[in-house]
């Protein structure tokens, strides 16, 4: 639930002054209002911190260069991203981050997303009180990828010949309870919540992918002069939207994230994010459903140093990769599993 709204606090209408003959006892007495009301605010922006730091999340990854002649992809985990920040709005009291990207052409671009991406974001990131957190934390996130494919682009195009690598970009951002996921491309972010009464396990889509069959992404290329064929941009690109790609670019190929907020809940077990090497072969119902057998696997017990849950998550990450390339993925698989913790 959320936390209500803590009205701000105010000094009562000033009364006239009956003790005009003593200004210094005024004075003090102003003092003391102002050091009280002072106070009452630091314990207000504490109680607002208390009531939010109740999900923490844990990421476990596990990588398959599948029939591939390199791994292209590339990925970052974490946890603790507060530490990051020296400055945070009052409101704030936790943040983690996760990303995957799925790079094609090469691996520069995903390695330089992996790299740069969320150093831009603490720059970009709010220091101090904002009216709507929600509106400035999309706003943040869309000016940290513009900055990210921009940096990409005038680092590949001075190269002699200039880089043509690609990457799609998925990203996880936990700020408290929230969830800000933007995404590039096919990769994909999927939410896992259990009904409470009859103990269901959900898969809740966090991301719109976007390639260029859709209408929309379809629409866009075509009116900036590129074409779509065989299901590719100029047939030749899979997706429609990606960080890097410069010769792309003047073909109506963008680097504008789609950016979805999802409020966590009790009943929320685990995000799985992986590109889309693992989503050739596998529905996200049953990669979810793959998952929470192995989560219920009682013989998969605690180990020396290492907690029951942490071999659980660890063991369905790397199980549900090797199990895509047995299926037959010959693209590069890289999954992070985040586990929930309320």
């Amino acid at each position: 639930m959320k936390c209500s709204e803590v009205q701000s606090l105010f000094l009562a209408p000033r009364v006239p002054d009956l003790f005009g003959e003593l200004p210094e006892a005024q004075n003090d007495l102003k003092g003391e209002k102002r050091r009280l009301t002072d106070q009452n605010r630091s314990k207000v922006h504490e109680e607002k911190k208390l009531c939010k730091e109740f999900v923490t999340l844990k990421g476990y990854v596990a990588e398959r260069k599948g029939e591939r002649e390199e791994m292209q992809d590339a990925h970052v985990i974490i946890d603790n991203f507060t530490s990051s920040f020296t400055h945070l709005p009052s409101e704030v009291s936790r943040l983690s981050y996760f990303a995957v990207f799925d790079g094609h052409g090469g691996v520069r671009a995903s390695k330089y997303a992996a790299q740069n991406l969320h150093l831009n974001l603490t720059r970009n990131f709010p220091k101090g009180e904002v009216s709507s957190m929600e509106k400035t934390i999309k706003k943040c996130l869309l000016m940290t990828f513009k900055q990210t494919d921009e940096g990409f682009l005038k680092q590949a195009s001075s190269q002699k010949p200039a880089w043509k690598d690609g990457s799609t970009a998925t990203c996880v951002l936990l700020v408290d309870k929230d969830l800000y996921v933007a995404n590039l491309g096919d990769s994909r972010a999927i939410l896992c919540r259990v009904n409470k009464t009859s103990k269901k396990v959900t898969a809740l889509p966090l991301v719109k992918e976007h390639n260029p069959t859709q209408y929309d992404e379809r629409m866009r290329i075509q009116k900036a002069g590129g074409t779509v064929r065989d299901g590719r941009v100029m047939g030749v690109l899979e997706v429609s939207r990606s960080i890097g790609d410069g010769q792309y670019k003047h073909c109506g190929v963008i680097s504008i994230p789609d950016i979805r907020r999802c409020q966590l809940t009790r009943n929320d077990r685990f995000i799985l994010l992986a590109c889309d090497g693992l989503f050739k072969v596998f529905s996200p119902d049953e990669a979810i459903l793959f998952v929470s057998a192995i989560l219920e696997d009682k013989t998969l017990i605690a180990r020396p140093g290492k907690a029951a849950e942490d071999v659980r998550f660890e063991a369905a990450c790397n199980r549900l990769a090797s199990e895509a390339v047995r299926r037959g993925s010959a693209d590069n698989v890289t999954i992070i599993l985040i586990a929930i913790r309320h």
